[in-house]
C-alpha cells in the first residue's frame, strides 16, 4: 500500500472531541440491553452484542473499556466468554462485570476465578449499575495510565522497546491472520557517538536534546494511528507500519530521513552531512509470507547495517522471502 493510499484509509479525528469510555453490553434479551443502553448512552460510547460469539468479535474489533456481560446465554455462556477474553492478551485487561438473575456463592467464585471484577443482579437497579461501572472505569483508567508510563522512554517521551516488542508480536499475528503486509524500519542517528564526544561544541546534555528533537520529528512524521515509533536503545529508533508494503515503507523511511535532516541540527564531526542525519533499514513481510516477527526485525537490522556500509544517510530495503 502506498503512502497516499495509507493516508486515504487513515481515520480522521476531531481534536476538540473528548474521548468517552466505551462499554460493551452483552445480553441475549433485547429488553435488558435497552435498559442498560438508557442508563449509559448519555455519558458513554456503547456497543452491543446478543451472543457470546458476537461479543468476542465486537470486542476484538472495537476494544471496549468495560464489558457488562450476561451469564445465561444460549450457545456460549458468559463464563466461557470471560475465559476467552482473559486468555487473549489483547482483551485480558478489560474489566468484565457479570449481569445475572442468579448470584450464588458458587457462581461468584467461578466468575472471580475467571477474572471478572464484579457482579450485578437482575432486575437491574440503574443507580447501582452506574455507580459500579464508574468505579471500575476509574480503576481501569488509572491502570492504563500506569501501563502507559511503563511503556514510555523517559528521555524522548516516545514508546520504549518493551512496548515495541509486545506490539510487534500482536501485529505479526494479526498480519498472518489477515494475510496483510507488515513493515519494520530500523533507524540510527549517524555518528551519534561523535556528536556526544565532540564536547567542545555540544556535550552530553546537547546529545540528549538532539535525541528528543529527532524522536519528536520522527513521531510527527507518522501519519496513521496504527503506526508506531519506539526508541530501541541508545541512538536507535524503530517504526512498526501495519498494512504497509515495501514501497510504502521505503517512502516513509525516506520522508523520516528528510525530516531529521530538515531539523538542521549542526553535526561538525559527521563525515556524511553538516547536520544530524539518519541511516534506515527497511524490511517488509508481504501478504502470504510466513516466518516470524524475530526474522522480520533481524532482516530490518541487516538492512540498517547495509545502509551504514554504503555510506550512511540513506535507507536500504528488502522483502522477506517465503
Amino acid at each position: 500500500m502506498s503512502v497516499d493510499a495509507r493516508l486515504a484509509s487513515a481515520p480522521r479525528s476531531d481534536p476538540a472531541a473528548v474521548p468517552r469510555a466505551k462499554i460493551l453490553l452483552v445480553d441475549d434479551q433485547p429488553l435488558n440491553i435497552q435498559v442498560l443502553y438508557q442508563a449509559f448512552a448519555a455519558d458513554h460510547e456503547l456497543c452491543m452484542a446478543t451472543s457470546g460469539a458476537q461479543a468476542l468479535q465486537v470486542c476484538a474489533n472495537q476494544q471496549p473499556d468495560l464489558i457488562l456481560l450476561d451469564i445465561e446465554m444460549p450457545g456460549m455462556d458468559g463464563f466461557e466468554v470471560c475465559r476467552r477474553l482473559k486468555a487473549d492478551p489483547a482483551s485480558r485487561d478489560i474489566p468484565v462485570i457479570f449481569v445475572t438473575a442468579h448470584i450464588g456463592d458458587e457462581a461468584q467464585m467461578r466468575g472471580l476465578d475467571l477474572g471478572a471484577v464484579d457482579f450485578i443482579s437482575k432486575p437491574i437497579n440503574v443507580k447501582i449499575v452506574r455507580a459500579r461501572v464508574n468505579i471500575h472505569l476509574t480503576l481501569k483508567a488509572q491502570a492504563d495510565l500506569l501501563r502507559r508510563w511503563a511503556y514510555i522512554d523517559g528521555l524522548t517521551g516516545v514508546h520504549n522497546r518493551r512496548y515495541f516488542d509486545e506490539r510487534l508480536t500482536r501485529e505479526w499475528d494479526r498480519a498472518v491472520r489477515s494475510n496483510s503486509p507488515l513493515s519494520v524500519l530500523m533507524l540510527d542517528v549517524d555518528f551519534f557517538k561523535r556528536y556526544n564526544d565532540h564536547y567542545d561544541h555540544y556535550g552530553h546534555q546537547a546529545g540528549d536534546d538532539c535525541l528528543r528533537r529527532v524522536a519528536n520529528a520522527l513521531e510527527n512524521g507518522l501519519k496513521r494511528p496504527a503506526d508506531l515509533l519506539a526508541r530501541y536503545g541508545g541512538e536507535e529508533f524503530v517504526c512498526l507500519l501495519p498494512d504497509t508494503d515495501l514501497s510504502g515503507a521505503q517512502q516513509v523511511a525516506d520522508e523520516l530521513g528528510a525530516r531529521v535532516t530538515g531539523l538542521q541540527i549542526e553535526h561538525a564531526d559527521s563525515t556524511v552531512a553538516a547536520f544530524v542525519s539518519l541511516s534506515v533499514g527497511v524490511c517488509c513481510k508481504p501478504a502470504g509470507v510466513q516466518g516470524s516477527a524475530v526474522e522480520l526485525l533481524g532482516q530490518a537490522d541487516a538492512q540498517l547495517y547495509l545502509a551504514k556500509q554504503r555510506g550512511r544517510k540513506q535507507s536500504c530495503a528488502a522483502q522477506m522471502l517465503g
